[in-house]
């Protein structure tokens, strides 16, 4: 029995002197750990820095006007050409051109019935495509309601008048078609000559403004008598023509003297086929 215990005794004792050695070296060997750790240059090496993570989330999310297009105003941004085509599509790159309260609609309105400055100038680099819209869509109301009373003074004394509601076709064929091919088909030929200057929303606004100076031609255009409806439309056309030519003349010298004399007859020249047509196909 005395033998056994003292085997036992030996056995503890064994086991607690393990366990202090453990420690001390634990302790030991942390002690070098954190002694390495104070002579490094981690802490000299280590910069912290705020994050712009959501700035740049958001400066991602954001989606501005694509300026790089030619037809655009400006044109001084360059962005890829997939966001441009995805940008396209969307109802904000369409929301731009119509970005005008109804002040600035009237003062521009304003502007192309009493001409003090270049018009392009009241645009002032923001064209919009509201105002040649509603007035163009007026303009083919009007034409189409002073035509038919023409048409009635014209027949009154017969047993039945029907309405010609080709008239409205035609003025809607006629006026939006005007003010939508010719300033296309002015922008692509001054690009083609090697303009700059050359900006397809200002040649929409410029047109669909000038259409302005049909609606008063077109309310006083429906007496019977055909000499002064000419007199009426022959001053429509004056005062819209000579809007066009102070506006696009400097537009138009931006290319060879030869070329720019050319455009500028062309335009008087439809300008003109519009007045005739106008006065031909409702007042005569």
């Amino acid at each position: 029995m005395s033998n056994r215990g003292y085997d036992v005794v030996v056995d503890v004792d064994a086991e607690v002197k393990l366990r202090q050695s453990t420690m001390r070296s634990t302790r030991i060997i942390l002690t070098r750990i954190k002694g390495d750790l104070g002579h490094t240059d981690l802490q000299e090496d280590l910069e912290f820095h705020s994050s712009n993570f959501d700035d740049t989330q958001t400066r991602a999310n954001k989606i501005t006007p694509d300026t790089n297009a030619s037809f655009l105003p400006g044109g001084t941004a360059n962005r890829s050409s997939g966001t441009s085509k995805r940008y396209l599509w969307s109802l904000a790159f369409y929301a731009q051109f119509f970005d005008v309260d109804t002040n600035e609609v009237l003062r521009r309105c304003q502007a192309a019935i009493f001409p003090r400055a270049r018009f392009l100038d009241v645009l002032d680099g923001n064209p919009d495509l509201y105002g040649p819209f509603w007035i163009a869509t007026t303009v083919v109301m009007i034409l189409f309601l002073t035509g038919t009373i023409s048409q009635y003074l014209a027949r009154k004394g017969h047993d039945h008048f029907a309405y010609d509601f080709k008239l409205l076709s035609g003025a809607a064929g006629l006026i939006y078609g005007y003010t939508g091919i010719i300033p296309l088909g002015l922008w692509g030929a001054l690009r083609w000559f090697g303009s700059e200057s050359a900006n397809l929303l200002e040649c929409w606004a410029l047109y669909g403004y000038a259409n302005l100076i049909w609606i008063p031609v077109a309310l006083i255009s429906w007496s019977p008598i055909p000499i002064l409806n000419y007199v009426f439309v022959a001053v429509g056309f004056a005062i819209s023509g000579l809007f066009l030519w102070r506006n696009l003349y400097p537009v138009l010298s931006a290319t060879d003297v030869r070329t720019s004399k050319i455009l500028l007859i062309v335009v008087v020249a439809l300008h003109a086929g519009l007045a005739i047509a106008i006065n031909v196909l409702f007042f005569a």
